[in-house]
This record gives structure tokens, C-alpha cells and sequence, in this order.
């Protein structure tokens, strides 16, 4: 088995994007300017730190948001330059299935590397305990 502290550099590529693309989506949110690329080169403590960061960012930002400022849009360009207008609820759930999906490419590649990575399934977050398996 694969040491927990040494993830295949994929998982952490992905992880390190993931994050990456919270914080940007954050400053977006905030209309301010993104301190990190889309696509970092992090190790597991910088993670930690951005994902510590972000979700500060998130909640504080969370807590002054009304239910009615969920429909008003952001002006923001992507990586690629060019411009666009999102709702703040599509943004927020954008951020919540981009990070889904890369979190099951993460599970299968520590799978594939020996190790148990931790549950995916938000219902299993909710509750606070691991969703079934095949063994259990």
C-alpha cells in the first residue's frame, strides 16, 4: 500500500487544480483577482493551505449572501480571454460538480495506486460516516 503522504503526482495535480479553481471562482464571486494559476504545481501542504484559505473565503462570502443575490450575474473572462456573464447560483454549483468530478478521478487513481481514498459521496459527508463498499 501506497503511503498517504505521497499521493500518485496526478491525484495531487488534480487535487492542486481543484483547489485552484475554487480560489478562482471565489475571486470571481468577489470580483477581485485570483492569486494562484488554474493548473498549480502544489505540494499536499500547499493545499492545505489554499484549501484552508478558500474555504474561510467561501464561508465568510456565503454568510453575506441573500437568497435573492443568487440570480444576479458576474462578469468574468476565463483562461482563455474570453468574457462572460454567470448567475452566482450557477457558479456556486459549478464549483460544487467540477470538484465532484475530480475528486472521482483522485479516488480511482489512489485505488489504482494501492491506497483507500477517502469517500466521495457527499451523502457519506453528510453523515459523517463512509458510504458502503463491495466488502462491507
Amino acid at each position: 500500500m501506497r503511503d498517504a503522504a505521497e499521493p500518485p503526482p496526478k491525484a495531487l495535480e488534480l487535487l492542486s487544480h481543484i483547489l485552484a479553481a475554487e480560489h478562482l471562482w471565489l475571486a470571481r464571486l468577489r470580483a477581485s483577482s485570483a492569486t494562484v494559476p488554474v493548473w498549480p504545481a502544489f505540494d499536499p501542504a500547499g493545499c492545505a493551505r489554499l484549501a484552508e484559505e478558500t474555504h474561510a473565503g467561501y464561508r465568510a462570502y456565503l454568510e453575506a449572501l441573500r437568497a435573492e443575490d443568487l440570480a444576479g450575474e458576474v462578469p468574468y473572462t476565463n483562461s482563455a480571454g474570453a468574457s462572460f456573464r454567470s448567475t452566482r447560483a450557477d457558479i456556486l454549483l459549478h464549483v460544487a460538480l467540477h470538484g465532484s468530478y475530480h475528486r472521482g478521478q483522485m479516488a480511482l487513481l489512489l485505488r489504482q495506486a494501492g491506497a483507500v481514498p477517502q469517500p466521495t459521496d457527499y451523502i457519506a459527508y453528510v453523515r459523517g460516516a463512509p458510504a458502503a463498499t463491495r466488502q462491507s
